[in-house]
């Protein structure tokens, strides 16, 4: 397509950052009428940048697992959100395992302020977070090294995890299906969450809401395998129902509330 003209451009970064935009507030928003955001939301969704939705468009993920950089900042509110809802469920003095993910990243961020931690990670970017803020001890899995974003996989990352036991697990997905699969794209990191979930006593999975709208091949578990779930919106009720019957415990985060952990840390 031709280049992004102004607004465009200001309608794909909130869709970035927010998931799922809508027509009447992107029209308030830059003092447009809804007829020429509506306009320009069309082009977009020619171009397949976003997809329409009721009211608005989001982003057109499909089922092709996006670069690294742009999850970090897709949907960015509702993962700080999670962030600080899942890590007010770890005390301190404990263990935790946390694995790849733009989500699981924000949990870390958000733990910098517990006392006494015991760290184990295969994600180079948590390690990172971390390693500044006292009172954390920090294990980083051995094995190759994935250079787009920083995730230790494979069967050495595997063995690794498996000589630990942890009481906490913080563990992400790419997707999750309507029946409660817990779904993602590449085997090797499935390989090593489920790693991760048969060596701690508790699992807490972290997921922005646009999970509900993705695919992906790769089954890492079933909700028979978590113990408490922590999103930034009510889940579909078939998803919810499901959480039901396993036992899993639901926490939606408030995205509209402010953090004050150190995000930039």
């Amino acid at each position: 397509m031709t280049p992004l003209n102004d607004r465009q451009a200001e309608i794909m970064a909130r869709a970035r950052t927010e998931g799922r935009i809508l027509i009447d507030d992107l029209a308030a928003a830059l003092a447009v009428t809804t007829q020429t955001i509506r306009r320009d939301v069309n082009g977009l969704c020619e171009a397949g940048l976003l997809a329409r939705v009721h009211g608005g468009a989001k982003l057109a993920t499909g089922t092709v697992n996006l670069d690294y950089a742009e999850r970090r900042s897709l949907a960015l509110n509702g993962k700080r959100a999670i962030g600080a809802a899942a890590a007010a469920m770890i005390p301190d003095d404990c263990s935790v395992t946390i694995n790849i993910g733009t989500t699981t990243e924000q949990v870390a961020r958000a733990l910098r302020a517990r006392r006494n931690l015991v760290v184990l990670t295969n994600n180079m970017n948590v390690a990172n977070i971390l390693s500044g803020a006292s009172g954390k001890e920090i294990i980083l899995a051995g094995g190759a090294v994935r250079s787009g974003d920083g995730a230790i996989v494979g069967a050495d990352a595997v063995e690794f995890i498996g000589k630990f036991k942890t009481d906490y697990a913080i563990i992400g997905s790419s997707a999750l299906d309507a029946d409660g699969s817990i779904l993602d794209f590449d085997a090797r990191e499935v390989a090593v969450a489920r790693a991760i979930i048969a060596n701690t006593r508790h699992t807490i999975l972290v997921c922005d809401s646009q999970k509900f709208e993705r695919s992906a091949s790769v089954r890492v578990c079933a909700l028979e395998d978590i113990d408490a779930f922590v999103t930034d919106a009510p889940p579909p009720p078939s998803f919810a129902a499901a959480c039901a019957r396993a036992g899993v415990a639901v926490t939606v985060a408030d995205a509209q509330q402010e953090h004050s952990y150190d995000l930039d840390a």
